[in-house]
């Protein structure tokens, strides 16, 4: 426990070792969703001489995040810096809920309302939310990208319900 006067250096290291724990639980995570990466992408070919298969570019990328993860986990070993907040659940529940939503909806109700519901259930991670702020961007959101993905992206997307 740290004293109210107590700074980041005069704690002493989280399990001995770990000076940033911060750092060093968040580049973790990182490594645990390459190596789900890793796996999810483990079924697609890779690289046939020298030409690229599906899985050669996620395979690349996973191994650079796991490279970088790898450096600033040794870097919160080294070098001293904040210690663990608590974690707020609120936001990455919403913000998943909200792509859920713009899933389940998007063939259904058409690419405006879902859009426009992304943006209402997404908005709702913050305590800080206001209602006609919202509103007003969502319909912003909406509008654009009615324009957006049919028209400028010709992209056969239904608007509206049965459109």
């Amino acid at each position: 426990m740290t004293q109210a006067g107590e700074t980041a250096a005069e704690r002493p290291p989280l399990f001995g070792f770990i000076r940033n724990p911060q750092d060093f639980f968040g580049a973790l995570a990182l490594v645990v969703f390459s190596v789900i990466a890793y796996w999810a992408s483990s079924d697609l070919p890779g690289m046939h001489g020298i030409q690229f298969g599906p899985g050669t570019a996620p395979r690349l990328f996973i191994g650079l995040l796991i490279f970088v993860s790898l450096g600033i986990m040794l870097h919160a070993v080294i070098v001293t810096g904040p210690k663990l907040e608590r974690f707020a659940i609120r936001g990455p529940l919403f913000v998943t809920a909200a792509v859920f939503v713009f899933a389940a909806t998007i063939r259904s109700l058409g690419l405006i309302p879902s859009s426009f519901l992304l943006v209402v259930v997404s908005s709702m991670a913050t305590p800080e939310m206001r209602w006609l702020e919202t509103i007003v961007w969502g319909a912003i959101l909406a509008a654009f990208c009615a324009v957006l993905f049919p028209y400028a992206l010709n992209l056969p997307m239904p608007l509206w319900p049965g459109y």
